[in-house]
């Protein structure tokens, strides 16, 4: 069994860890909430530890999942980060979303090391993380991609290498400007028609079988038909990626309109107060301003 490392026990990275921990590997885990670590160890051959120095210390393999740029770099660069006690030849596998830049700093930093560094961030969301279906988009040495890949296979199911440092995450940052401008054309269409006085059971049934049909929208609908907006993915952390889409645009100089004004209408949903709840409670600012909300006429 092979000794990996977690770091960052939150709502995705608790069940992929665990994933591992299943697996029978020895695991070191690190989290901001020292109580999760040490509930999680318990549940396998898993070791609880106070900082992330200390994990590096006993782990070839180490993923982690945290919040931003700057969390992901505090734990790998910082003071009692990983860089401070990292074993020559190991991998440091960033399932986060963060700045295609910030990837390339840590991969030359731990580099000068002699350890790698991959950007493998996963998209799936909770559901995903539970059930051991995420879809990862690699970047870095693809060799490294490959000694590490039967590791990312007891979290995910679709594996793709997408070259050199930084890659995987402009994949991520791509499918997830997509999905979010999809996302706010459900919000608006939905509540026009509602306003109008269509049914929105009907109008998805329409959206599912039309040329507008969308994976993303069969989902979430009737998430926000039943008002249930515990979070799978946080509106907070959708409009961090966004803000993050923005500023890899600019620095290739590419026109991104339309992903501008979404994160706009994601910053009011956060102003209104739902930051912490699914990304679909942005509906809700356009109810409030239409004066309706999206509910079937006979709920179910």
């Amino acid at each position: 069994m092979a000794n990996l490392g977690f770091l960052g026990l939150g709502i995705m990275g608790y069940p992929m860890a665990r994933h591992l921990l299943d697996a029978g590997h020895h695991v070191a885990l690190w989290s901001h909430t020292a109580s999760k670590a040490a509930e999680l160890a318990a549940q396998g051959d898993g070791v609880a530890y106070g900082t992330p120095r200390q994990v590096a210390e006993s782990a070839d393999v180490i993923f982690l999942c945290v919040g931003d740029t700057d969390m992901s770099a505090k734990v790998t660069l910082g003071e009692d980060g990983l860089i401070e006690a990292i074993r020559p030849g190991a991998v440091v596998a960033d399932c986060s979303t963060v700045a295609p830049a910030y990837a390339h700093r840590a991969a030359a930093t731990l580099a000068a090391k002699g350890a790698h560094f991959l950007d493998a961030p996963v998209t799936g969301s909770k559901p995903g993380a539970e059930g051991a279906t995420l879809t990862f988009m690699v970047g870095g040495d693809q060799a490294v991609y490959e000694k590490v890949k039967p590791f990312m296979e007891l979290m995910g199911k679709r594996f793709y290498y997408c070259g050199g440092t930084g890659l995987g995450l402009h994949a991520k940052l791509s499918q997830n400007l997509i999905l979010s401008n999809l996302l706010q054309a459900f919000n608006e269409g939905m509540v026009l028609a509602v306003k109008a006085g269509v049914d929105p059971e009907l109008m998805l049934d329409i959206l599912d079988n039309s040329a507008a049909r969308s994976g993303l929208v069969s989902f979430k609908a009737p998430y926000v038909f039943r008002r249930d907006f515990s979070t799978n993915f946080s509106t907070r952390w959708m409009h961090k990626d966004i803000g993050l889409m923005l500023d890899s645009a600019n620095d290739l100089q590419v026109p991104i309109p339309l992903t501008a004004l979404t994160r706009q209408m994601f910053q009011m949903a956060i102003a209104k107060g739902v930051a912490d709840e699914d990304m679909c409670s942005t509906i809700k600012v356009l109810e409030e301003i239409a004066g309706v909300q999206v509910v079937p006429s006979c709920p179910k």
